[in-house]
């Protein structure tokens, strides 16, 4: 009896220490840094570099505008001539002249419509890009939350199945198992453990996109997320989805600024149809013919001119049928992206329906009762009231449910993520 005793607190401290070195398989040769959801939104917003690049499109337009308000430079013509008979004494001469185009037509003010237009479309672009972007980042988010969920979860089953092989080692040495038992429990831990490497290396690739996200380039330092993916009921209605993303999608506003910029450079392309005059204003001086044959005093001469070009080119539509079939084009993409976006908004909320039945199945109690099995396969296996096979299917049985709530949870939140991306709302916060 007293012998027996003994070996039971022996098998307890072995337990205990094993535990303590599975729970110490964390990987801590990393910094982290903790971050909650609001703050790394914000990060996004100022250090993402995809972001910053995009902005860039804004100045340019704005320059392009500044580009549009240029007049055509004038142009100075300056001459002079010489007989080169010096003997003859035939003079020399200069000559200065001033030449402008004068643009008709409205020419001027058609491409610094077109400038403000694109400007305008450049602004909603940018504004759809943070659209995506954000949904991007949240996701990215959400999966170093499920992945760090998933190890949890996996580093809890070796830590079992590592004790279950401890104990198997101990009571085949005691000769109350066969070892064949022993070696299966064995191995079946040191299977378990390549899936917690595996886990490992998948959650600390998640924290990875979250610093590329942020545009943080410190080799040694890796952003911690904290936050509960069982945070993601909501309530909506289809049809006001619907009329939220045609009045808020970024991409619907940047569709109907596109034809707002077709239709501008239809005029422009109208205008370009019309003819410039071109102005010129000259002065000629000539010296003094001193020769016995025919002198001539000196004299300066003024001249002004308008030159007409002949628009034989105008007989060649292709710019203005381009621009025509441009605006005609951009009216078909409006409707084509309205549509779309309706079918999006319809597409994501059946899917957060499905989504949100499946999560609400596991809180019936299938957590609860893969728990319940597995902890009862446990106490009867040390009892030796049951094999290790069946201690093992429990285990998968708790392991696969655990795996699939946490997959659940991130495909709920992934859901919402996506019906307010295609609705053109934003409200998530955890």
């Amino acid at each position: 009896m007293i012998k027996n005793i003994k070996y039971k607190w022996v098998l307890v401290l072995i337990l205990l220490s094993i535990s303590a070195v599975s729970n110490a398989q964390i990987d801590t040769t990393f910094t982290q840094v903790k971050i909650n959801y609001t703050h790394f939104l914000s990060l996004v917003n100022k250090n993402n570099l995809g972001y910053a690049a995009e902005k860039f499109n804004i100045n340019i337009a704005e320059a392009d505008i500044e580009a549009a308000k240029v007049f055509p430079d004038p142009e100075l013509a300056i001459g002079a001539s010489d007989n080169g008979q010096r003997r003859m004494q035939m003079g020399y001469g200069f000559s200065s002249e001033v030449s402008w185009t004068l643009e008709l037509g409205g020419k001027r003010k058609a491409r610094i419509s077109v400038a403000k237009s694109t400007n305008e479309l450049t602004k909603a672009l940018l504004e759809d890009y943070f659209r995506n972007l954000r949904a991007e980042a949240t996701l990215n988010y959400l999966t170093s939350l499920k992945q760090k969920d998933i190890f949890k979860v996996q580093l809890n089953s070796y830590t079992i199945l590592k004790n279950i092989a401890a104990a198997d080692s101990i009571q085949y040495k005691l000769g109350n198992i066969a070892e064949i038992d022993a070696r299966q429990s064995k191995l079946e831990a040191n299977s378990m453990l390549n899936e917690v490497y595996q886990s490992e290396a998948d959650w600390k690739t998640a924290l990875l996109e979250l610093g590329t996200m942020v545009g943080n380039q410190k080799a040694d330092t890796l952003y911690s997320p904290s936050g509960d993916l069982a945070k993601f009921d909501r309530l909506f209605d289809l049809n006001e989805l619907i009329t939220a993303a045609e009045n808020n999608r970024a991409d619907l506003q940047a569709a109907l600024k596109n034809k707002n910029v077709s239709q501008e450079l239809l005029k422009l392309a109208k205008a370009n149809r019309v003819i410039d005059l071109g102005l010129g204003l000259g002065v000629e001086s000539a010296s003094i013919v001193s020769n016995a044959v025919a002198p001539t005093p000196s004299s300066n001469s003024v001249s002004a001119g308008i030159t007409i070009p002949l628009k034989f080119s105008n007989r060649y539509k292709g710019e203005l049928k381009a621009a025509e079939f441009g605006t005609q084009q951009a009216d078909v993409l409006y409707k084509q992206t309205e549509l779309q976006i309706q079918i999006e908004v319809r597409k994501a909320y059946f899917n957060y329906l499905t989504v949100q039945k499946q999560v609400r199945q596991f809180n019936t109690g299938l957590l609860a009762d893969a728990q319940k099995l597995l902890d009862g396969k446990v106490y009867s296996y040390k009892r030796g009231e049951t094999s290790l096979l069946e201690v093992l299917n429990a285990q998968r049985t708790y392991n696969e449910t655990q795996l699939n709530y946490y997959e659940t949870l991130y495909n709920y939140a992934a859901a919402l993520v996506e019906l307010e991306k295609s609705a053109g709302i934003w409200d998530i916060t955890f």
